[in-house]
């Protein structure tokens, strides 16, 4: 079973990016906060990846430690939208390719798909993502997460700091 080859990992080992698979038990109850306590990690290293829609039907991932809630304000700032709803099970099946539950924050997005991960995550030495099946992880620096996923690095989840965390 750790073997077992995914397409997340394709697409990691295509870019040349380290990475450690992980398991954990599959009848482990949903949740990115019950990944980093099977597998032994403080929860805002394990990911959750979300997925919003804009009033326009644009859908983005969003990515923020298990222990974190994005700021609504932030997140409409960050989307460029003031009506963003969290997407549908459906609609993330139907984004993604993905249940959700272990959506890999990588390798299935087309051409011009937004994606974002909250600045705290990058204070970690390492951080988890669903590898697209329950039960498998995958393990990587932050820096590597934001490469694999071209994602865009913003305060998501400090109400007392601006979005905007770059020059």
């Amino acid at each position: 079973m750790a073997d077992r080859q995914l397409p997340a990992h394709d697409h990691l080992d295509a870019l040349g990016i380290p990475y450690e698979r992980r398991e954990f038990p599959a009848t482990t109850e949903k949740g990115a906060a019950n990944v980093a306590r099977a597998l032994g990690f403080e929860g805002g290293q394990m990911i959750k990846t979300l997925i919003f829609e804009s009033g326009e039907g644009e859908r983005v991932l969003v990515m923020v430690g298990a222990d974190k809630s994005a700021v609504s304000g932030h997140l409409k700032r960050a989307i460029g939208n003031r009506n963003i709803k969290m997407c549908s099970l459906e609609g993330v099946v139907e984004t993604t390719g993905y249940e959700v539950g272990s959506v890999p924050p990588f390798h299935w997005q087309p051409k011009g798909f937004r994606s974002f991960v909250d600045a705290e995550l990058m204070g970690y030495p390492v951080v988890g993502v669903g590898a697209g099946v329950w039960g498998h992880e995958i393990i990587m620096t932050p820096q590597d997460l934001v490469r694999a996923s071209k994602s865009i690095v913003l305060n998501l989840t400090d109400r007392e700091r601006p979005v905007s965390i770059g020059p």
